[in-house]
């Protein structure tokens, strides 16, 4: 899998933009990357050392349109934490 098909967007929260600080970015990921392709993706893309990454798995939530049902997509969000000494990704420009 190619970086970009493996990180799919930054997530932009009030909490995600909180924990900015603390040098930890939220990104979506691809349902099937595990942490050390989510870890090589990030370095790749944004030239960062990634220390540490937490991965979390959503299910589809259950919708309604009149009386057919379905759910919606599952998704993978993934925290990654940066290095001290590693510099900070830029989502938005000054």
């Amino acid at each position: 899998m190619d970086a970009r098909d493996i990180i799919k967007r930054p997530v932009i929260t009030e909490r995600s933009t909180d924990l900015m600080a603390e040098k930890k970015y939220t990104f979506e990921v691809d349902v099937k990357a595990n942490k050390t392709q989510v870890k090589d993706a990030v370095e790749e893309i944004f030239g960062v050392e990634v220390d540490k990454v937490n991965i979390m798995n959503y299910k589809g939530k259950f919708k309604r349109m009149g009386k057919f049902g379905g759910y919606t997509n599952k998704r993978r969000k993934a925290i990654v934490k940066l290095t001290a000494d590693s510099k900070e990704i830029e989502f938005f420009e000054s």
